[in-house]
């Protein structure tokens, strides 16, 4: 699929979320006096009311630009220029404007309660008398990633007594709120039914489906129950994820018939609600009986069929109380009778690692490692087996300490011990202070920050001379930041206010928000950072050139992405590290079935990058099926870990750089399943 086919698709698909795909608003790169804007977003610069005045006077493009830019640096003291813009005359400005104003509604660094009101008044307002359909659906979303109670109360007016394109937008944006943490208790879900009616276009089904499951509540079951038969492979994961949310064991029927369907994502939704519902289990457990379908899929996976191990995946990630302990021993059994007639190398591998993630959800149930050391056939390292189990353990509820996690803690290899400090961390053990004050020494700079943290959990004393030095080097490595702070304020209690304070002024925005957040938990008074502007020396890639893309080169296939011209340092970053060959073996570490396949990181854990962080460049893509997104820690720490959606996810808009999409080979993606490795990124042009 081309992308121009693949963008009208998407518009078709998802205008609800995309606000009106078809626009004359002009891009940042097409922005009049974009150049000197960019260089000061790009130092998080505000040119010393500059910016702000260019936000509010000028050429549209100019004015559009300002507020991208301040869209991007995100810093609260812009209010009032961004809802300046929302009674502008020319549409382009308010619609920037009510995107810029739904970006600062998820700063980083929370908004005041008083800011948060302001923020409310104006949006309602601008939305009671917006004319424009487009700006109005913008607004609509802002106000859901607001999640405030006047918010809500306006969505659901929207809802109630909107048509239904409109009240579909609603929906979504209320089903952001409620991931943002708003209620939805008040809300009246017999409007869903209306959106889920079959003559309705897939956007108002989703957006139907999508308020339902997230506001988790049992009067919406009925309509879950009957929207699990819809056409539209993304509303009938929602409805499963509902049930497995609100409904009880006795839809484990409905549910378990999913598992069968043909699109995987659904499947995977489905094994989640499952498990979900076998908790709820008292005496007989239909759940677990449906669950034991999932022998199929193991030898679907045998066959070469990989996308088949997602609702495997989806199971062992979640796992099973006790009671189900029988089913994951029997899909393992399932699993290493699929070996010997295995249709290849990669279906072997893709067997054993799952046999590993299933062996590391029994060993969550009993608190200690023990099935993970059996696990694999010889076809898994010893690392990875031990990293999964021990991040399981330290999952695992109601058990003793993690004494088996410490003799780890001294393991050749940094993500095992990595994962045994986790372990220690979650179910702290006397023994495990000893080791834990060793690692603070170490080079591994990830490692030593974990430990600091550890140290704070252990209530260590001794370690505290060494957690105060690893606080000096915050300004040096301001990726240990949070840990560090962690075990700091654990450790020195209000002693560590002093060194805090210092950190207000660093010109890395998430070593300010993490202070200005340990502070207030610390004195219980809320603490702000001042704004600062990074360096005129600070790291910016090389933009990527017009109409790149990246082959991605996998040991399940080839696919291509093409990089969005309006992240252009973000894609640029990618190029770059491309370039160099610095993907090659690297792993797709994270794959969340239904949700997200991410890579990118050397390590091989989550925790690691090139060395540098990159500022976030938030687009107006939405997240689709099939986006690039960077991943992040915080504010402006992007790195080379990336992310791959499966399926459409709202919640992600405004606060992960949208920068590409999937082209071609979107079903390589979906074959993806964790230890999967990248062989080469190759650019063009």
């Amino acid at each position: 699929m081309d992308s121009l086919r693949a963008a009208v698709l998407a518009c078709l698909l998802w205008g609800l979320v995309l606000s009106g795909c078809v626009r004359t608003v002009p891009s940042p790169a097409e922005a009049g006096g974009g150049e000197e804007i960019a260089l000061w977003e790009d130092r998080r610069s505000l040119a010393k009311g500059r910016l702000v005045e260019l936000a509010g006077k000028g050429p549209v493009p100019v004015r559009v630009r300002a507020l991208r830019a301040l869209a991007r640096i995100q810093e609260p003291s812009t209010l009032e220029a961004v809802l300046a813009g929302l009674s502008a005359a020319e549409v382009p400005v308010r619609d920037e404007a009510a995107f810029a104003a739904g970006v600062l509604a998820l700063s980083w660094e929370p908004l005041t309660d008083a800011e948060k009101a302001r923020l409310t008044e104006a949006l309602l307002a601008a939305e009671a008398s917006e004319k424009d359909e487009d700006v109005r659906s913008t607004l609509l979303e802002s106000l859901g990633k607001l999640a405030t109670p006047g918010a809500v109360k306006r969505l659901t007016e929207r809802l109630a007594k909107e048509r239904p394109e409109v009240g579909a937008r609603a929906a979504v944006a209320l089903g952001v709120a409620a991931r943002r943490g708003a209620s939805l208790a008040e809300v009246p879900l017999e409007r869903a039914a209306v959106l889920l009616q079959s003559g309705e276009p897939e956007t108002s089904r989703f957006g139907g489906a999508y308020l339902l499951a997230s506001a988790k509540r049992p009067e919406g079951l009925g309509l879950l129950r009957r929207c699990l038969g819809d056409e539209a492979p993304d509303v009938r994961a929602l409805c499963a994820k509902g049930i497995g949310d609100a409904g009880g064991p006795e839809d484990a029927a409905v549910v378990g018939r999913l598992l069968r369907d043909e699109v995987p994502r659904v499947a995977a939704e489905a094994s989640r609600a499952l498990a979900k519902l076998a908790a709820r289990c008292s005496g007989d457990c239909t759940p677990l009986d449906e669950l034991r379908a999932l022998d199929g899929h193991a030898g679907r996976v045998g066959r070469g069929d990989s996308v088949a191990g997602h609702a495997l995946l989806a199971l062992a990630q979640l796992g099973l109380p006790e009671v189900g302990r029988p089913v994951l021993v029997a899909l393992r059994r399932a699993l290493q009778e699929s070996v010997p007639s295995a249709a290849s190398e990669v279906a072997t591998g893709d067997l054993m690692n799952l046999d590993c993630r299933l062996a590391a959800a029994l060993d969550r149930q009993t608190g200690a490692l023990d099935e993970v050391l059996r696990c694999g056939g010889g076809q898994v390292p010893e690392a990875r087996r031990l990293a999964l189990g021990l991040r399981e353990v330290a999952q695992s509820r109601g058990k003793g300490g993690a004494s088996g996690a410490v003799q780890y803690l001294a393991y050749p290899d940094s993500r095992v011990r990595l994962a045994a400090l986790e372990a220690v961390s979650a179910h702290p053990v006397p023994e495990a202070a000893g080791p834990v004050r060793a690692l603070l020494e170490g080079k591994d700079m990830v490692e030593a920050a974990a430990a600091a943290s550890t140290a704070g959990k252990l209530k260590d004393m001794e370690a505290l001379p060494q957690v105060r030095a690893l606080a000096e080097r915050v300004p040096q490595e301001p990726d240990i930041v949070a840990p560090v702070a962690e075990g700091l304020v654990a450790l020195a209690g209000k002693d560590a206010e002093p060194v805090l304070r210092t950190w207000l002024e660093h010109p890395h925005a998430n070593v300010r928000r993490v202070a200005a957040e340990t502070l207030s938990g610390l004195t219980g008074q809320p603490v702000r950072a001042a704004h600062v502007d990074l360096p005129e020396s600070v790291r910016r890639p090389e933009p990527a050139p017009a109409g790149s893309t990246l082959t991605f080169r996998t040991n399940k296939g080839d696919f291509t992405v093409a990089l969005d011209a309006e992240a252009p340092l973000t894609s640029g970053n990618l190029v770059a590290l491309a370039r160099k060959g610095y993907f090659r073996g690297i792993t797709f570490h994270r794959v969340v079935p239904d949700f997200v396949a991410q890579g990118g990181d050397p390590r091989g854990d989550g925790e690691g990058g090139p060395g540098y962080s990159i500022r976030c460049e938030i687009t107006r893509r939405p997240y689709l099926r099939a986006v690039l997104g960077m991943a992040l820690s915080g504010k402006d720490t992007g790195g080379s870990q990336f992310f791959f959606t499966h399926s459409p996810q709202p919640h992600l808009d405004g606060r992960y750089t949208a920068f590409g999409e999937v082209t071609r080979g979107m079903e390589v993606v979906d074959r993806l399943l964790e230890g999967d490795t990248i062989h080469e990124v190759v650019v063009s042009p």
